[in-house]
């Protein structure tokens, strides 16, 4: 199959001997354990090495399998909560020593349930450069594991991952679906359990959600775990995915219900009307991702994401070479699109409003300062990025 071949062809300089490590994450428990049983079992030389959180924060469970062996299970202390820490801190030095201890010819690195890859994917880019701790280690690929049978409801519903209890503790206030994202569209390769014409618009949910670049796969149990090691995993185009002005839908099927639409202008928000419609553009039900600009900011990307009944709105550097540009992707079902497509317009400043001079913003008052903090002194335009 041609999209196997582009996947596992091995880019230029990548020696063979290099160890493969492939990275899980998930928001099942069941799922994640069947997968660390299935890739354990089915390649025996394979180490996998599993993290749980613990109720105290200062500590981190910590698993090593091989073959069907538990080889170590302790808890360790932390002196960060953040799962990118905790791999920086734990993870890296016990790859680490597996690998030059000889103890494995390739590695699964199975994170918490909820934990997010994409600072996990740039701390292990890091520790695999040349001049890394891991550099003897290349990422063969970052996957998720989701169900077919509860996505729609993960997605487009209201809880948080405490309200699940997935996190010891219960204090964790992410909402859901915004973890399920991001696990599903940072991902090389989305493994789905059920069979998608037992849930067809859950099925198609997915494929909106995921990289228009990722694979779709079934069951760990029906991957050959060698192709998986095959493939070589780029951070950098992992980042793009998660990009609020690059990134690329795979645009599922509209067959059943689910939709995404692209609604993007090159005119700015105008401040005042984003506030005051705020609730309107980023209702419950659906979820949307993108980026935005606004006069009083004019060189600033605003990123936007809203997913589980939170929005959470901030600063991503600056336009640089790009054209600023107001671009959402909202995903949901139900009939929506139109109110949400009149309220985007809305927003956007008028073409007359946008062909005043914009000079005038930058000394205005900026609703926005309470969402973004206040503004860094401007005098000109010329004063940004060209």
């Amino acid at each position: 199959m041609v999209f196997i071949i582009v996947n596992t062809s091995r880019p230029l300089g990548v020696p063979l001997q290099l160890i493969p490590l492939v990275v899980l994450s998930s928001l099942d428990p069941v799922l994640r354990e069947a997968a660390v049983f299935g890739l354990a079992v089915n390649s025996p030389s394979t180490t996998v090495l599993r993290y749980d959180l613990a109720p105290d924060e200062g500590q981190l469970r910590r698993t090593v399998i091989a073959g069907s062996e538990i080889l170590e299970d302790l808890w360790v202390p932390l002196d960060h909560a953040c799962i990118s820490c905790a791999i920086r801190e734990d993870a890296i030095p016990v790859m680490s020593s597996l690998v030059e201890g000889g103890r494995c010819t390739s590695l699964v690195l199975a994170l918490p349930v909820a934990g997010e890859t994409h600072g996990v994917s740039r701390t292990l880019s890091r520790a695999t450069a040349a001049e890394g701790r891991l550099r003897n280690v290349r990422i063969a690929a970052v996957c998720a594991l989701t169900d077919a049978s509860t996505f729609e409801v993960d997605l487009l519903g209201q809880d948080r991952i405490s309200d699940r209890g997935l996190v010891p503790g219960g204090d964790d206030g992410r909402p859901v679906a915004g973890v399920l994202a991001d696990q599903i569209s940072h991902a090389d390769v989305v493994f789905v359990h059920g069979e998608p014409s037992q849930h067809p618009r859950s099925s198609d949910l997915i494929d909106h959600i995921r990289s228009a670049d990722s694979i779709r796969l079934g069951s760990t149990y029906e991957t050959d775990i060698q192709w998986l090691l095959g493939m070589f995993h780029n951070s950098a185009v992992a980042d793009t995915r998660m990009h609020p002005v690059l990134a690329r839908p795979h645009r599922g099927s509209n067959e059943h219900g689910a939709w995404t639409i692209e609604l993007s202008t090159t005119r700015p928000f105008h401040p005042q009307r984003l506030v005051d419609q705020v609730q309107d553009l980023a209702p419950a039900g659906v979820r949307s991702f993108g980026a935005f600009w606004v006069p009083t900011r004019p060189f600033t990307v605003c990123s936007w994401e809203a997913a589980g009944g939170q929005l959470h709105v901030g600063e991503w550097g600056n336009w640089d070479r790009l054209e600023p540009r107001s671009r959402f992707l909202i995903t949901g079902v139900g009939d929506q699109r139109a109110t949400l497509t009149s309220i985007f317009d809305s927003v956007a400043l008028t073409p007359a409003e946008a062909d005043a001079h914009l000079e005038t913003w930058l000394g205005a008052p900026d609703p926005l300062d309470d969402w973004l903090g206040v503004r860094e002194p401007q005098q000109t335009p010329s004063d940004g990025p060209g």
